[in-house]
């Protein structure tokens, strides 16, 4: 990756001792690994950033950046004399997560957070009727859904019956997520909530990897 450097000339990095993420004992091994095959390694951080869209499954762009060029806004940590450099727009969705280097993936990341909900003009998401459902969801349809490694997000609803959500994690790119969803979640909100009469997915399925363990 290129370094921000429109932001490099604001001033320094935040370089706080306290770790955005966690990266295992192997990941960590082999990031040195590959870092130290650059000439200028000794200048080198990895930048770590999600790719993917609001309302899309996380996704992420891993590569090798020259820390002392980091943006103004951007975070670095040091891992064990690695830098890790993260841009303060990625900041929250990342933290907690874990990198970590698999035998039959290579480098993933395992994060707890949920994307953002996409914004859909037209949609209302910020009156009773949405804090209803988005209770319902948190409450009674991702948990259910969680024994599929799966999640879905509340976008808005428009104001005539329908509520549009996303899937994620199992249910993204799942050959099953529109019966799951039909048969399943509509149900649930439909007899729990007077104001839904219908649900409709806004999910792109088609960027969907590893549906169960995305």
């Amino acid at each position: 990756m290129s370094p921000l450097e429109s932001l490099a000339s604001q001033g320094s990095p935040s370089t706080d001792s306290e770790a955005i993420i966690t990266i295992t004992e192997t990941a960590l091994a082999e990031l040195k690994r590959l870092r130290d095959e650059d000439p200028d390694h000794d200048k080198l951080g990895l930048r770590v950033a999600i790719a993917s869209s609001p309302g899309e499954d996380f996704r992420y762009d891993l590569g090798f950046d020259e820390f002392l060029t980091a943006g103004f806004t951007d975070e670095v940590r040091t891992h064990d004399g690695l830098k890790v450099i993260i841009g303060a727009d990625d900041v929250e969705s990342l933290t907690g997560a874990v990198l970590d280097l698999t035998e039959s993936q290579g480098l993933v990341i395992r994060n707890p957070n949920k994307p953002a909900a996409p914004e859909v003009p037209g949609l209302t998401s910020g009156d009773e009727l949405s804090a209803e459902i988005e209770a319902m969801i948190s409450a009674e349809v991702n948990p259910a859904l969680a024994a599929h490694g799966g999640f879905v997000t509340f976008v808005g609803h428009d104001g005539e019956g329908t509520a549009y959500l996303t899937m994620g994690g199992g249910c993204h790119g799942c050959s099953m997520s529109k019966m799951t969803m039909l048969d399943g979640v509509q149900t649930m909100l439909v007899e729990a909530i007077d104001g839904v009469e219908a649900v409709r997915d806004l999910t792109d399925h088609s960027t969907g990897e590893n549906p169960y363990f995305s």
